[in-house]
């Protein structure tokens, strides 16, 4: 069943927050756990609107397709060419069942400079048509997210703009595509932005906890979006869904790593390996940072058993055990969102 529009604001009227979306980490495993624990709505894997009119192979098809019953999920694309882009909404439509439409206005990833993302950033006109061309193809919502610039801030210019082409939402990353992901994400810009428009504007950049998504969350925006904040911790949205911050034990979480890598095998079903647990070798020791004499053994799994092995003093372990000292909310959340 096709989502009907106004899929955000209906959405938005829940507390929680969104997961990002990452390449090489969005996938359908990683959204059904977020979704599990209470994520307003994922973000797939950006998706070429390019490859996805030529057909693609396995992998680029495995980018939208949603895994049995997924629902609030938004598919993204990154494109530069108004007509493509509006193909590729239909055929996403079609094949894939978004809630929603995202353009991305924000990778910074030179392999892509020139066919989108935050390239657009420097022709903010070409994205405005971007976004209507999508809209002309769909009667879904069509959003966009952004960074603060190309190499300087012109946010408020940017955003203003994709509001009056019908972008039903804006995201707004706090860093400039120069920055990459270094520095600090600033949220007084991402606030200036949600003051400056009428559609609802989503703030990402450094949310590591649920503390730090609340205090983001005052400044005005209607949600923030979680990125690797939430690898290895999906518990992240059901802090803020539900306000039960309380941290899984070692065990939960291994039963959890192990659950991963299980949806992980059942949705590729690849029996050359490829596409299987190899990209989940780099998100399994996430889950179990206070226990680093794990990691080498998951940074070298092969099979569903590799990770029942690895886990398994964990697995059986007893229910009063505690986790290692200094083990916190913080502890398992990593890098940049």
């Amino acid at each position: 069943m096709t989502a009907a529009p106004h899929f955000y604001a209906r959405r938005l009227r829940r507390p929680g927050a969104v997961l990002a979306p990452m390449a090489g980490y969005s996938d359908a495993p990683m959204r059904q756990l977020a979704t599990e624990q209470g994520a307003l709505w994922t973000v797939s894997e950006m998706i070429s609107a390019r490859g996805l009119m030529s057909g693609g192979d396995s992998e680029k098809l495995n980018l939208g397709r949603p895994y049995p019953g997924e629902a609030e999920r938004v598919v993204q694309l990154f494109g530069a060419e108004g007509e493509v882009l509006a193909a590729a909404v239909a055929r996403a439509e079609a094949w894939f069942a978004p809630a929603a439409l995202d353009l991305n206005m924000g990778c910074p990833v030179p392999k892509i400079r020139g066919r989108g993302g935050a390239c657009l950033l420097q022709t903010p006109e070409v994205a405005y048509e971007l976004v209507r061309a999508m809209k002309s193809a769909t009667a879904l919502d069509v959003s966009a997210k952004i960074r603060l610039g190309w190499d300087h801030d012109r946010s408020l210019e940017v955003a203003q703009g994709l509001e009056a082409a019908g972008a039903a939402l804006i995201t707004v990353h706090g860093r400039t595509s120069a920055q990459r992901y270094t520095g600090e994400a600033d949220w007084e810009a991402i606030a200036r932005v949600a003051a400056a428009v009428k559609v609802p504007v989503v703030g990402s950049g450094d949310v590591t906890t649920p503390d730090v998504a609340r205090q983001r969350a005052r400044t005005g925006v209607a949600a923030v979006m979680i990125g690797r904040g939430a690898v290895g911790n999906p518990w992240i949205f059901r802090a803020l869904a539900t306000g039960q911050d309380e941290r899984p034990g070692p065990q939960e979480r291994a039963c959890t790593a192990l659950r991963h890598a299980e949806l992980q095998e059942q949705f590729y079903a690849d029996p050359t390996g490829r596409l299987t647990l190899r990209p989940l070798r780099k998100v399994l020791p996430a889950y179990l940072p206070d226990f680093p004499e794990l990691r080498e053994a998951l940074v070298n799994v092969v099979t569903v058993q590799d990770v029942r092995a690895a886990l398994r003093p964990l697995l059986e372990e007893r229910p009063d055990r505690q986790g290692a000292p200094g083990g916190d909310a913080a502890g398992y959340a990593v890098g940049h969102s």
